[in-house]
């Protein structure tokens, strides 16, 4: 008797069909621990609660007339340790061996005949261990890890396998989500009135909000496609298979914050200003000309309603951020990207490209592979942001250390650049094509030393100026003037700036 099968959701499915030889639509996950992990144990930990989902006992089948489609069936030879491995590292099992682990198994895909994850538990790092969990983009994203983490991960050491299931506690809003919230607004509006049954000519309103919707969203779409191509750098350009991954010292969030009141940006602004200040450095160091450069990254928006947060799948949109890479000053670096930030969050992009990739993924293969790579020269790399754990966690009783991931860059895209919060730090973590980045890890390292030079920053102009609020005026006059907008006071002769905002 065949097997049950299940249409996958067409947003899914766009990312099932972005696999492609050069660039995985992988999720990867690590954590570190600082005791060794039982591997027996954590076997245990996941059939007794992540294999209760039939996502990861179900494979993917192509079905369909007149074209095939993935659907999910259950897989009628479903082993679970054939998903496990055992490895230790080989001498002198350093950080860069585990690094090149990590990039080797970031650069193989998954066997197509089982369901699409993995598990790997690596033996004798610094006296505990790591856990290595990867699985297809199809099956969920950033957020939907997050839900599998409050499934795997313990707030107590010596919880027991079978813990009764806790009420389920939504994600913290994402650094990235004030992004997302008047699409959601709109889009949860409409709904309602929809659902309700309620006529439109009764809410003129929510109907006036969906035709200027309607407008703004057809112009997104076209003035995507006419964007010019990202310029050519160090960080783009032809694809390979091999893969390198890198992850930065953890950065206290509260150091973060402290950056970001002084300067009246918010903690988002702050992280995203810190990576593009090191991509700067790194494509000089390479030898690039980078002043007056602007690159877009393409940054995931989570849009799931507050009920389904705990979701699998993908429920989320794009936006495309020009990161400011050309600016030299650490300061207005983080004006301008305040700007950016400021400019897009009201955009809505996030719907309309959730709405495009609904639309690839009920389409044959080779139309969305032409789509994903016009719209994948239009950026350098893709970013997201996810908001983890506040509090310390445990695997298999084991204590977490670290914990940081990977976001595949599907298309023509070199690069993810992926920030995760845990435990009161934020790590970046970043997966490259080896061929253009070989050395990710010195972007990783330019990451925690833009931290210094914005530290040194503030606490340099916070003496020299009068009064604190004068840090926050150099800032936003910074970004409005390269913004091509001008401030309210009377710049100083030959300079773009005014006699309290100009830079010491």
């Amino acid at each position: 008797m065949a097997a049950k099968q299940e249409p996958m959701d067409p947003v899914d499915a766009a990312w099932y069909h972005m696999d492609g030889a050069t660039n995985l639509a992988m999720v990867t996950g690590v954590v570190l621990t600082s005791e060794p992990l039982d591997f027996a144990r954590v076997k245990d930990v996941f059939a007794h609660r992540l294999l209760q989902l039939s996502r990861f006992r179900q494979r993917v089948v192509e079905a369909g007339f007149p074209y095939t489609t993935p659907h999910w069936e259950d897989d009628p030879h479903f082993a679970a340790e054939e998903h496990f491995h055992h490895i230790a590292l080989p001498e002198p099992r350093t950080k860069q061996a585990l690094l090149d682990l990590l990039s080797d198994i970031a650069s193989t895909p998954l066997d197509y005949r089982r369901p699409l994850w993995q598990v790997h538990v690596v033996d004798d790092i610094d006296g505990g261990s790591a856990m290595i969990l990867r699985f297809h983009h199809c099956v969920g994203d950033g957020t939907a890890m997050m839900a599998i983490s409050q499934m795997l991960f313990d707030v107590l050491r010596d919880a027991p396998l079978d813990r009764e299931a806790s009420a389920p506690r939504p994600p913290r809003a994402g650094l990235l989500d004030s992004l997302a919230r008047p699409v959601k607004r709109l889009l949860d509006q409409s709904a309602q009135v929809i659902s309700s049954g309620a006529s439109l000519v009764l809410h003129p309103e929510q109907a006036a909000d969906l035709a200027q919707l309607a407008a703004r969203s057809a112009g997104v779409a076209v003035g995507t496609l006419f964007k010019i191509p990202d310029p050519h750098s160090p960080l783009k350009g032809p694809l390979g298979i091999p893969k390198r991954v890198a992850w930065s010292e953890p950065v206290d969030l509260d150091k973060v914050k402290r950056v970001g009141k002084a300067t009246n940006a918010k903690v988002n602004d702050v992280l995203v200003a810190a990576m593009a200040g090191a991509l700067r450095h790194y494509m000089q160091q390479r030898g690039a000309a980078v002043d007056g450069m602007t690159i877009r990254g393409v940054v995931p928006v989570d849009l799931r309603r507050p009920n389904r947060a705990l979701d699998l799948g993908n429920r989320f949109g794009l936006v495309f951020l020009d990161l400011p890479v050309g600016v030299a000053g650490v300061l207005e670096r983080l004006g301008i990207t305040k700007h950016k930030m400021d400019a897009i969050k009201r955009s809505p992009e996030a719907a309309v490209f959730l709405g495009i990739l609904n639309i690839f993924g009920r389409t044959p293969r080779p139309l969305e592979d032409i789509a994903v790579g016009i719209f994948g020269s239009k950026a350098t790399l893709v970013m997201t942001n996810v908001a983890g754990p506040r509090d310390p966690l445990y695997l298999a009783g084991s204590l977490i250390d670290r914990m940081t991931f990977w976001v595949p860059h599907p298309g023509e895209i070199g690069m993810g650049i992926s920030i995760l919060s845990y435990n009161d730090t934020v790590t970046l973590g970043i997966i490259a094509d080896a061929g253009l980045v070989p050395d990710p890890e010195r972007i990783a390292d330019e990451f925690n030393l833009e931290f210094d030079r914005l530290c040194a920053a503030v606490d340099d102009m916070a003496v020299k100026s009068a009064k604190p609020s004068k840090l926050a005026q150099a800032v936003k006059c910074a970004a409005i003037t390269v913004a091509g907008r001008l401030c309210k006071n009377k710049p100083l002769p030959g300079s773009a700036y005014c006699r309290v905002h100009q830079p010491r």
